[in-house]
């Protein structure tokens, strides 16, 4: 199965805050569903924009609807989700880069600690395995 590394605290807005674009520089053609990956690296600094930007659109009703810094699962598996478009513009609160994944359905899986990559990678049928009845 595919994952995507995703800077926190968006992949946490992802599977948890109702976040349906993934912001990125680049389209793909994949669709379905992938892990979300949270990486490793967030600066105090990111993370407070980040839920700047969230509380500023609405989006969330308050700073703590996002868990700290210090709180945020990373550098590994956290949830799915199904990618359905790839698009240049939209009307979405969340849409605010050059392209966008239009995301549905995120799923929290148990958390799995596991190195991340650029792009969409495979993730090895050993980590899966435990993973199979939360997709």
């Amino acid at each position: 199965m595919k994952a995507l590394s995703i800077r926190q605290p968006w992949a946490h807005l992802i599977v948890h805050g109702g976040k349906t674009i993934e912001n990125r520089t680049w389209h793909t053609k994949f669709r379905g569903r992938f892990l979300v990956h949270a990486s490793a690296g967030c600066t105090r600094k990111q993370w407070a924009e980040a839920v700047s930007f969230a509380l500023n659109a609405g989006l969330i009703g308050h700073a703590s609807d996002v868990p700290t810094i210090d709180e945020l699962q990373r550098g590994g598996i956290i949830g799915s989700v199904e990618l359905v478009d790839s698009v240049d513009h939209s009307d979405s609160p969340w849409y605010m880069g050059e392209k966008g994944f239009v995301l549905r359905d995120p799923k929290p899986i148990p958390f799995v600690a596991m190195k991340g990559r650029l792009g969409f990678f495979e993730v090895p049928d050993d980590i899966l395995a435990p993973l199979s009845r939360w997709q």
